[in-house]
């Protein structure tokens, strides 16, 4: 993980605030730092906080070459396919970095066509000086984050996190956005700095197979009715081209389905690749956690090299605010997961020497693994919430995930959000995707019925990760609404309409994680647009599984405690 920064025609002229802005992400690049003014342009400067994963001698930034001087480049992110890029088109890279590769594509076809070449996840920045343009671009499910500040005058501001961007609004009418996953934009460069936006794109859209396919590709998909074979295959493709790193591999190991495949697939292929060093793999809860339980027998099954955090509902409640400011959302059940999260990362970045991690965000809006699913009236209408929940990711899951681990210098994997992987599973027919015999993602869970994980794991029913974290006495929602009773009164959550126009509390719960947000970052409630609820269920009020009449209905809770 790394954090990219800029500024374009910002005219206050002190290098001491914009140092403070861009420092306030130097969490995501523990590694170096390096701010750099834009030659011939005022008040125009690129920042870069890195954490070295691939070329730690070149790899830093901003990036130029020699070939193309004039091309400045800051990214944040992977690209999976960059020996192929240049293979595939004869580049001569003059670094062993593979975020170059987004320089080479651009001068050859311009920037949407580069965009749409990459394999991988990915912020970017580009300044090209000769043509005086400015481009920005992010990865199809935004998985790598990314916020811009527009003001009327023509100046703009670029980061990884909004709070690197919180300062400059400040002096400054203006507003910060999320920069819209599967787009590139361009802008054009005035001397003084300043921006004018020309075009804005979209580059990739969901379900549709990506352009880079039309590179040589490893995999060649077997006949449509051979689905199992074929989520094994580009699954697997998809954690083996993830394995690409020069520091140590980890993977978080919750005991549900989705990590525990990713888990079992990274030590399976490290060995392959002749990975010398064991896997490492961490699990996190409480006394009584089902989901300790089961990642301890997935480990053991897999052979990976076990870590077991546990933590009081003490050190859960107080961890809330810090998790809060590193998150920059207030949505309940986003919060509810990050706290284990934020725990867990930070122990893995204390305690141990493994930087990058592997993770199993994802497979639920991919694969329709919510336990809601099973309400769902009809296959297509199913498809569609699926749809949904992937173009809202970057607002959710996939924010959760980046944050909790960028705030402790890690770097974070998910293959269920592999654009191969992504767009097969897209094709295959809605009506198979549904619930089957009681258990959410049949597919994924049938194409891994092959010894790669314990049965009773494989086929362990939908436990949300933040309800896993603790025993069936106690949900850890419990313990969180328990502790905040007494902290908002009724009269303050009946005047929350008046205080939070936008998306007011309706809970005590919400309540107190938006004043906590509105302290950090007040008045960009915008940031979380809605609160994340499941769908076709009258009279739900809390995104918990556990409050779910089919949670009990499908025994999931007298499952739980045979593992």
């Amino acid at each position: 993980m790394c954090g990219i920064w800029a500024l374009f025609g910002n005219d206050s002229g002190c290098i001491s605030k914009q140092y403070k802005s861009a420092s306030k992400i130097s969490h995501r690049g523990p590694d170096s730092f390096r701010i750099e003014s834009v030659n011939h342009f005022e008040n125009c400067c690129l920042a870069f906080h890195r954490l070295a994963i691939v070329d730690d001698l070149y790899g830093m930034q901003p990036m130029r070459i020699k070939t193309y001087p004039y091309v400045w480049l800051i990214y944040n992110g992977e690209i999976y396919n960059y020996r192929k890029v240049e293979k595939h088109f004869g580049f001569n890279y003059l670094t062993e970095c593979d975020g170059e590769a987004i320089i080479h594509l651009y001068m050859k076809r311009g920037i949407q066509y580069a965009a749409s070449m990459l394999d991988g996840v990915f912020a970017f920045c580009i300044v090209d000086t000769m043509a005086k343009k400015v481009f920005l671009g992010r990865d199809t499910f935004g998985v790598r984050p990314l916020f811009k500040l527009n003001s009327d005058d023509g100046s703009m501001a670029v980061c990884s996190e909004a709070k690197g961007l919180v300062d400059i609004q400040k002096t400054k009418k203006s507003e910060i956005v999320a920069f819209p996953p599967g787009h590139v934009e361009t802008f054009d460069l005035a001397p003084s700095g300043k921006v004018t936006l020309v075009e804005s794109e979209k580059f990739h859209s969901l379900g549709q197979p990506p352009k880079w396919l039309e590179l040589t590709t490893d995999i060649q998909l077997a006949q449509a009715d051979s689905v199992y074979e074929n989520i094994r295959e580009v699954f697997t493709e998809a954690v083996r081209k993830r394995l690409m790193s020069d520091r140590r591999i980890g993977c978080m190991l919750s005991g549900g389905l989705d990590s525990s495949i990713v888990a079992a697939l990274v030590c399976k292929l490290a060995k392959e690749a002749g990975i010398s060093y064991p896997i490492q793999t961490y699990s996190i809860g409480m006394e009584g956690s089902p989901d300790v339980a089961a990642a301890r027998k997935v480990a053991a099954h897999i052979g990976s090299e076990h870590h077991e955090i546990m933590f009081t509902p003490e050190e859960g409640t107080q961890a809330v605010e810090e998790t809060i400011y590193h998150l920059e959302s207030f949505d309940i059940t986003t919060l509810r997961a990050s706290v284990g999260m934020y725990l867990l990362s930070r122990y893995i970045r204390k305690e141990t020497d493994s930087v990058v991690i592997f993770s199993g965000e994802g497979a639920d809006e991919v694969a329709q693994g919510y336990i809601y699913f099973h309400k769902a009236p009809s296959a297509e209408e199913a498809e569609e919430e699926s749809v949904r929940l992937l173009k809202d990711l970057y607002l959710f899951d996939v924010l959760r995930a980046d944050r909790m681990t960028a705030a402790h210098g890690l770097e974070l994997r998910v293959p269920f959000l592999d654009h191969h992987f992504t767009s097969y599973y897209s094709s295959i027919d809605p009506a198979l995707k549904q619930p089957r015999d009681g258990v959410e993602k049949f597919l994924i869970r049938k194409a891994f019925d092959n010894g790669l994980l314990p049965s009773e794991v494989l086929w362990r029913r939908k436990e949300a990760f933040s309800d896993g974290l603790t025993s069936l006495k106690k949900s850890w929602f419990e313990i969180l609404q328990d502790h905040i009773e007494s902290q908002i009164t009724d009269g303050q959550l009946e005047d929350s309409p008046k205080r939070f126009p936008f998306n007011p509390p309706t809970s005590k719960e919400s309540y107190y994680y938006r004043q906590i947000f509105e302290k950090y970052y007040p008045g960009n409630a915008h940031w979380t647009p809605y609160m994340w609820m499941p769908k076709w269920l009258p009279g739900c009020n809390d995104p918990s599984a556990r409050v779910l009449a089919h949670y009990k209905e499908t025994g999931i809770e007298a499952n739980e405690g045979k593992l």
